[in-house]
């Protein structure tokens, strides 16, 4: 995937979109598309569409933003340090798209003890019923019972 300019980002994101993904942004807690989320189903990224995150590792932290012990694939995932707004935390990033996610924390549950609390602007939430339509039916797998 090329990323696409910074331009092209802006006409095709809602301003939060834009701003969180690419001004390393944050939406407000309770006030965002997914917080609340409880379908099954995965959430990717809303620029280069790569699977990050199921719903089967979501859980309610409280936080008022989706919160996962896990992402879907490692290797999608980036991790840099963060030092901004003067604390020390662990930025996540897309590694494809390069876009600005949310942060990863040491306070999650077990059996990671991690809690990714990501950004409902950088995502977009596939249900479990339309994995195979919009592309993902190699994920239904992971929901069978």
């Amino acid at each position: 995937m090329t990323k696409k300019n910074l331009e092209q980002l802006k006409s095709d994101l809602t301003e939060m979109q834009y701003a969180v993904t690419q001004q390393n942004g944050t939406e407000p807690p309770f006030q965002n598309e997914y917080w609340n989320e409880t379908r099954d189903g995965i959430y990717v990224d809303i620029i280069s569409g790569k699977p990050l995150f199921s719903s089967l590792d979501k859980f309610d932290a409280g936080c008022g933003w989706p919160s996962f012990t896990k992402p879907i694939d490692d290797k999608e995932i980036l991790e840099k340090s963060d030092y901004s707004h003067f604390m020390i935390r662990t930025e996540v990033r897309s590694k494809t798209a390069d876009s600005h996610l949310g942060h990863v924390f040491p306070d999650g549950p077990q059996p990671t003890g991690l809690r990714y609390c990501i950004n409902s602007a950088a995502l977009k939430f596939i249900p479990k019923e339309d994995l195979e339509k919009e592309g993902y039916g190699e994920y239904k797998k992971i929901f069978a019972e």
